[in-house]
Order: C-alpha cells, then structure tokens, then sequence
C-alpha cells in the first residue's frame, strides 16, 4: 500500500527521533519504550515504529502519531530488548515499508539523521548483489552492518568508513542493544541508567529518559559504540574526529527540557536571547515570541531590554505541522488555522516578533500579515539565529539553495519581502557563544563537516547558476 504524504515545505523540518531500552533484569520494557516515544513525537509525527526483542523481534509499524500507531496490542507484547522511531519523510511520498525500524533476520535497527552518500551506497551494495527493500536511510545502514562480517566492533567501525552523513542509531543484534553515533556528533544521543541499574535508556533527547525517571545523562560521543547485554555495558569510540553538533537541535528542534551535549536546552535559548538583544536592541511597546521555541529567547530578550513580554500569538495545538496546501492562499489560510493574534496587546503598539529562524520566508511573512490585521504600528523582527545561507544534507528539510531567502536576497530585501520595519538576525559568533559547544554552521554559509556534504554542496551551487542563466 502506498500512501502519499505531502509536507508542508514551509516549515524547517528533522527526519527523525529514537529510543532504545535493555532491560538487565528482562522486565517488560514496552511501556517505557512506549512513553520515551511520546516525548519526542515532536520530532517526526508523520510515522513511528518499535521493535521488542524476547529472542525474536516482534516489529510494531505505522504511518501517523504513536498514539495512533502502538495499540494496546503491541505494548502487551513482552521483551526485554527494545528500539523505537518517530519519523517525519525526507521525500514527498512514502510506504509503510519505509517506516522504521528497519528489520533483517539478524537485526533490528532505527536512525536519526541523514545518509549524504546514500545513492552512492545504494549503488555499491547492489553491485555486490544487494537490493534494497527501501528508500529509507535505515536500510543502507543495516545492510552494511549485515554484510559485514566479524565483531560488532568491526562491523560498526565498517559503517562509519563508508557512510558520509549524520547518523545516530540503536539497534538490536545478538541478544545485544547497540547505539552508536557519527563522527561528527551532529545529531544527538543521550542515554542513563535507572536508579536502580536495573534498565539503560537511549534517546534523542534526554527528556524521554526524565520521562522515564532517568535524570543523570551522558551523551554517546561522536564516533562512539555502546553495546549492552547480561555482561554488562562495553563503550569504544571507534573514530575520534573534530565534533561539529548541529546547532538547529538547540534554537529550534530539541524541547527546552532537554540537555544534549551536556547543554540544558532551555538555558542556550535563554542565552540566544541574552545575546540577541546585546546585539540588536529595538525602542518597542511589546515583545511577542511565535510560538514556542522562541519563547525562552523572547523572554529574556524583553527582560534585557526592559520591554513587556506578552503572548500576542496563540497557537492552535490541534494543528499538525503536516499540511497539505495546494496553492498560495492555502498556505496563507493555513497560517490562520496555526495561529491567532491577539488585537488586545497588538493594536497601537510597536511590536518586536522574535523567532528561531527564517528558511523560506513564507511563514514569516504570513504571520507580519496577521499581526498588522491585528492594528500593530510598527513590527520589529529579530531571529535568534543566523542568515540560513546553504543547504542541509545531514538531516534538515532544506537541500536546494533556491528554497533558503538568505541565499537570494540581503537582509534589507528579506525585511521589505516580509513587511517588516526592521530585521537583525542573531551573528554567528554570538550563536557560537550562546550555544558554547563545536558547532555544524553549514547551513550558515560555514564548513560542511563531511567530504559528501561539501560535494552537494558545490553540485546544488552549480545547479543554482546553470539555473540562473537560462
């Protein structure tokens, strides 16, 4: 069965979150499993999957929220091995065959991040006489581990030589959990131990692991293998390479509550305000942050400034940020449904919008539209990061230069294409000093950590102006 899934392309988006559980004691792990899960739904709520281990796997798959997906069914099903997803697509079309976990008779496995290599790999591997099932990531990643043979040790060490690209992964091999992360660190894993030692816990972000009673966390290295059984935990950093941790998982993907890379998340938003309104203060009547990631940075910023901090833009939660929209209006309809604004601390004022960030502009220049309907005088807007300059290729939904504002227009004809009456971004380096850990700013016109990364990136620039002169 093939179902289509459109997604909204104004919105910046991560394909991805993971947990995985061992159970040293082999109770039942399904229910924590299960509520890990929903504490990262925030990170992919088109798909979500999970895998529980009692010497088989038993694999739960499907396409829409966890609640929707895990029934009462699958989380009566008993092991004490367990790896679970939540996915949002990285193209515009999807099977529940792509949906992970990704399973072999050997292995289960699920992934957060990006392959950049993944044709080249796809390519490689039918050659040698194996075809992929897929088109999903996952799936390059567990026929390499498959293929090779020997230890795990050697078969991970075999993964990260050949794959260029993001990848924090858990998977089940050996009556074994296994998690490793890329190189680089880009994307993030988190694990920690109950009181108790009787379960380890893996995740994304470490609010599924606070969920779960789980509050001293360690993040797997870049390059790092762990793997878990009845002997207990081993850990090896197979590659020990320069870390270069993506900084959108701080200003926009991650919750506030979650510390990653040994960073409590709320209090880098809180220094993104601190520094953006150091960098670029504004005379305004209001501070008003769009909901919700900015609103720690708003905060701040208006504490700084000495500016009243109002919720001037209600969101309606039971929007999803899957929309399909066919057309213009639509898009601006949609924006309606998102988000409502509140005339009561809007009219005669000067008003300071603060946002994570702006990709394609669309969205931001929808919301000026609703707060101006609302009687503002005058809007401010200020972004809590950089000029979005280059394409991602390690796991954010913006690969073409042609989609990114920042890379066509200057900030002054940013702010004229928005409607706004001022516009500063956040600079890089006091993104760098707010955030205080070795950073991915490729998408900031910065280095691309990988050698594929940086060939995208000059084959997307080529395309650009083989474009332009036509």
């Amino acid at each position: 069965m093939i179902v289509k899934i459109t997604q909204a392309r104004n919105e910046k988006t991560e394909d991805c979150g993971v947990v995985g559980i061992y159970s040293f004691d082999k109770t039942d792990i399904s229910p924590f499993l299960y509520l890990g899960l929903q504490y990262i739904q925030h990170r992919g709520q088109d798909a979500a999957g999970m895998t529980i281990y009692d010497s088989n796997f038993h694999t739960t798959r499907g396409l829409g929220l966890i609640s929707n997906v895990i029934t009462k069914r699958s989380l009566e099903q008993k092991g004490w091995i367990g790896i679970g997803h939540t996915r949002y697509p990285t193209t515009g079309h999807s099977t529940i065959n792509d949906v992970q976990p990704s399973t072999s008779e050997e292995t289960a496995l699920a992934h957060n991040g990006h392959v950049a290599n993944y044709d080249d790999l796809k390519n490689a591997l039918e050659t040698r006489g194996i075809n992929l099932l897929t088109k999903v990531d996952s799936e390059v990643i567990l026929r390499l581990f498959d293929e090779k043979k020997g230890s795990i040790e050697e078969k991970v060490k075999y993964i990260m030589k050949n794959i260029d690209g993001s990848y924090a992964v858990v998977a089940i091999f050996d009556n074994k959990l296994i998690a490793f992360r890329d190189p680089q660190g880009i994307r993030p894993l988190v694990f920690g131990k109950t009181k108790d030692h009787h379960r380890i816990m893996f995740a994304s972000e470490s609010c599924a692991l606070s969920a779960n009673g789980i509050y001293e966390t360690e993040d797997v290295k870049g390059g790092e293998l762990i793997i878990v059984s009845e002997e207990g935990i081993q850990r090896k950093r197979i590659l020990n390479v320069k870390q270069m941790h993506c900084m959108f998982e701080y200003v926009y993907f991650s919750r506030p509550d979650s510390k990653i890379n040994g960073k409590l998340v709320m209090t880098v938003r809180k220094n993104l305000g601190w520094e953006l309104a150091k960098e670029s203060p504004v005379k305004a009547d209001v501070v008003i942050p769009v909901p919700d990631t900015s609103r720690t940075a708003a905060t701040e910023y208006g504490h700084v400034l000495g500016i009243p901090v109002e919720e001037g833009l209600i969101k309606n939660r039971y929007v999803g940020r899957t929309f399909i929209m066919s057309s213009q209006s639509q898009r601006e309809h949609a924006i309606r449904l998102k988000l409502n604004p509140v005339k009561e601390i809007i009219d005669g004022k000067n008003v300071v919008l603060i946002d994570d960030s702006i990709v394609r502009g669309t969205t931001m220049r929808g919301i000026i539209k609703l707060v101006k309907s609302a009687g503002a005088k005058k809007i401010h807007i200020r972004i809590t990061s950089p000029p979005i300059k280059a394409p991602c290729f390690y796991g954010v939904d913006m690969p073409t230069y042609e989609e990114l504002i920042a890379s066509k227009k200057s900030i002054k004809e940013i702010a004229e294409y928005l409607g706004a009456d001022s516009l500063k971004y956040l600079s890089v380096r006091g993104l760098a000093k707010a955030i205080n850990v070795p950073l991915c700013t490729a998408c900031l016109g910065g280095e691309y950590p990988t050698k594929k990364g940086k060939e995208l990136a000059k084959l997307r620039m080529r395309e650009r102006n083989d474009r332009s002169t036509i």
